[in-house]
């Protein structure tokens, strides 16, 4: 990818912001002068990957339009942890949704904005994969439809985090949650990428909080296209994934290098571009630190799961074309 013309893997590199590198060469993050979209002082947990991802995304997406920016954020777990009232923690100009109707709001607010001539202006819409996939749906599928001028995110932990972990429509198969205690057994999932994809809009991309200029990269390319877009993150939860909260970035990189979660983009419902793996692992790599996949492997292993979930990620590596051999090591 064109992001990728800069990669530190060795240790001692500041990789996170590259901070060694020369200023025009830095992330986002490593720029003194960023935003800070979602700054400290907010409650969400240790080591949450939505709370990375939320300013990673926006950060990138406030340099790429000059600071001219409005959001629109759903009810759930980043809305409540960034504005317990009557207190806020975000750094820009933002609007608290109701649960399922984020995407009509930004659209909303799209064509006021487009009302007034104010075209410098753009609007971003977010919320996590309950209010993405479930509940605000029909309005996001609408807002593709229509293609309005929107860049729709998904922050997505794979759950209903903030209500008690419950079961989403984003939930793996075979995760236990409160609603699912004994694994949930109800299939894959949505898959919203290939369901925007579907919609043939602009822009679709995927990412994951473990691949810092990766996820910049796209949430500023995004900004290039006009139309609908949409931004789906990978953002593991140490409480409902049942990790340690230092844990969350290489939950997130074991994602991508077992092929569980691919990343790509696509323009017009077309893939161009899919980031290889580097160095390609089985899925119980990606499984056995989770909480939530214990049950897989008690006393009786679910051998029956862990090989659907294996089958899955094989897929999406032959399907993206992920590795040069669809071997798993």
């Amino acid at each position: 990818m064109p992001v990728q013309r800069i990669k530190f893997y060795q240790t001692g590199s500041f990789a996170v912001g590259n901070r060694l590198l020369d200023p025009d060469q830095r992330s986002v993050q490593a720029d003194t002068h960023r935003t800070n979209s979602l700054n400290s002082g907010h409650r969400a947990c240790q080591g949450c990957g939505e709370a990375l991802g939320a300013r990673y995304v926006l950060d990138a997406v406030m340099r790429a339009t000059g600071n001219q920016m409005v959001a629109v954020n759903s009810t759930g777990c980043l809305e409540v942890f960034s504005t317990p009232f009557p207190e806020s923690s975000w750094r820009i100009p933002w609007l608290h949704s109701l649960f399922g109707n984020a995407p009509a709001v930004a659209t909303g607010v799209a064509a006021a904005l487009k009302v007034k001539g104010r075209t410098d202006v753009r609007v971003v819409g977010q919320g996590g994969d309950g209010g993405t996939v479930d509940i605000g749906l029909a309005c996001l599928s609408g807002m593709f439809e229509r293609n309005d001028d929107v860049l729709f995110i998904c922050y997505d932990n794979g759950g209903y985090m903030n209500t008690g972990v419950q079961r989403s429509g984003a939930t793996p198969h075979g995760a236990a949650t409160t609603t699912t205690p004994a694994g949930n057994s109800f299939g894959q999932g949505k898959n919203l990428p290939e369901i925007a994809m579907a919609h043939r809009i602009p822009y679709v991309a995927t990412a994951t909080v473990a691949d810092l200029r990766d996820l910049e990269y796209k949430a500023s390319r995004a900004m290039e296209f006009h139309g609908a877009r949409y931004l789906h993150v990978l953002v593991p939860c140490p409480l409902g994934w049942r990790t340690a909260s230092d844990e969350t970035i290489r939950i997130a990189r074991l994602a991508t290098e077992s092929g569980v979660f691919p990343v790509f983009e696509a323009v017009d419902g077309v893939v161009s571009d899919a980031t290889k793996i580097r160095r390609l692992v089985s899925v119980i790599d990606y499984l056995r630190p989770q909480g939530r996949f214990a049950h897989l492997f008690g006393d009786t292993p679910r051998e029956d799961v862990i090989s659907r979930i294996q089958a899955e990620a094989d897929r999406n590596i032959r399907i993206f074309g992920l590795t040069e051999s669809d071997e798993v090591s």
